[in-house]
């Protein structure tokens, strides 16, 4: 229950972030990285703003954290994002070593952490990540479909 709880907290701190994303126009997507107990990376979906493919929530956070830490490995790091991780993410999750990762809704078009396929538990890779997934996952989807809602009706 206590780490339940704790998820919860930090999720807020994504939809924080996703929320910075939604007023400047980008789709709300929000990300935190946390290490003992404090917020050492946070991003936010920039590709629109940025013209960048790359510039998802959880690739900011990463850039983020490991400029902070000097250091390109997150082990004992956790990512918090609203949004279930897509390829390119999950990659870089894998990639930097990330310890644990907790999403808050899945993503059926491109979710890359269960929902079309799970590269962050892929047994061929050189490291696994723990997963946890649903944490405030009606506030998280929210923030979704009232942003794509309001864009369908202008």
């Amino acid at each position: 229950m206590l780490r339940e709880q704790e998820d919860e907290k930090w999720m807020q701190e994504a939809i924080v972030e996703a929320k910075k994303a939604e007023q400047i126009g980008e789709v709300p997507i929000g990300a935190i990285i946390v290490r003992n107990n404090e917020i050492i990376g946070r991003g936010y979906n920039l590709r629109e703003t940025q013209f960048d493919p790359t510039a998802h929530a959880e690739m900011v956070a990463i850039r983020d954290a490991c400029d902070r830490i000097g250091a390109w490995r997150l082990l004992d790091c956790t990512l918090y994002v609203t949004l279930e991780p897509c390829p390119m993410c999950a990659g870089a999750i894998v990639q930097s070593r990330v310890k644990r990762v907790v999403y808050g809704t899945a993503d059926p078009k491109a979710g890359c952490a269960g929902t079309l396929m799970n590269l962050l538990q892929e047994p061929r890779f050189n490291h696994e990540t723990e997963l946890t997934s649903g944490i405030l996952q009606p506030e998280c989807a929210l923030l979704l479909k009232q942003f794509f809602r309001r864009l369908r009706e202008k």
